[in-house]
């Protein structure tokens, strides 16, 4: 087959591999939301890119890494909801991104593939993001997974017990960030938080351990990839669109099986 194929399945396999264990948290703590005002940020990490002459990779994942903290710093005021706060950074940084585009001299962005995902457009340069970046968050998500586990089980109860409570949550959303930028490339703005909660949900009547239902997420993640990509060579389907409606009919699947795992109904 053509480098390019085997470079969009090495970048769509590293993807589905690190959205695997965060779909879980994003499931469990019920974080879809949060998932998806980092993707919107993301066309504000590109613009800024352009604007200051950056590594486009390194734009986004600095820019979702910012709204993370903001909306971090923003989530300890009691004066708006959670879901206000969200709404409202989101749909910001979204227009902000489109706004700023007007200000870059000669810029010719293609907004279908940052929409949509561009897999087939992968390079040498992004499988270095995707698989050095992910292997970094996916370290340092092992080395939260305890902690973590616990906080999403009973926050109080792991306060008691002498959990960092709000370390960890920032560092969670820290990696999440990053999870969440390095899957843009793959299946875009509007679609990158399907990648990471159906495999996930899939996974989850499958499994009879938390880490069990990670393992089983990347490995749904990793199936939907090869399937989504493949369907689009055959079929001459978009991709990244493709991606996802093979990780729902997994999901669909997974529904004649029986829910195994109490932490993530």
């Amino acid at each position: 087959m053509d480098e390019f194929i085997w470079r969009a399945l090495a970048g769509g396999l590293g993807v589905a591999l690190i959205a695997g264990p965060f779909g879980c948290f994003i499931v469990w703590r019920r974080m879809a939301y949060f998932g998806d005002t980092l993707a919107h940020s993301a066309l504000l990490g590109v613009t800024l890119g352009y604007l200051l002459d950056l590594d486009l990779n390194l734009g986004i994942v600095a820019t979702s890494l910012a709204v993370a903290v903001l909306l971090v710093t923003a989530g300890r005021s009691q004066t708006l909801g959670t879901d206000t706060l969200l709404g409202i950074v989101s749909h910001s940084a979204l227009a902000l991104g489109i706004v700023l585009t007007t200000f870059v001299p000669d810029l010719r962005v293609d907004l279908m593939s940052f929409l949509f995902g561009d897999i087939l457009a992968v390079t040498r340069t992004d499988l270095l993001w995707i698989w050095g970046g992910g292997a970094l968050a996916g370290l340092a998500l092992l080395a939260l997974w305890r902690p973590l586990l616990a906080l999403t089980v009973h926050a109080e109860l792991a306060e008691v017990e002498g959990v960092p409570v709000t370390q960890v949550r920032i560092a969670f959303m820290l990696l999440l960030a990053i999870a969440v930028s390095l899957a843009l490339k793959v299946v875009g703005i509007v679609l990158v938080t399907s990648l990471l909660i159906i495999p996930a949900a899939a996974a989850r009547r499958l499994a009879g351990s938390p880490e069990q239902m990670a393992l089983a997420g990347a490995a749904l993640g990793c199936v939907a990839v090869a399937g989504g990509l493949g369907a689009s060579l055959i079929w001459d389907t978009p991709t990244g669109p493709s991606v996802v409606v093979t990780a729902s009919l997994l999901f669909l699947l997974s529904r004649l099986a029986p829910a195994r795992l109490s932490l993530s109904r």
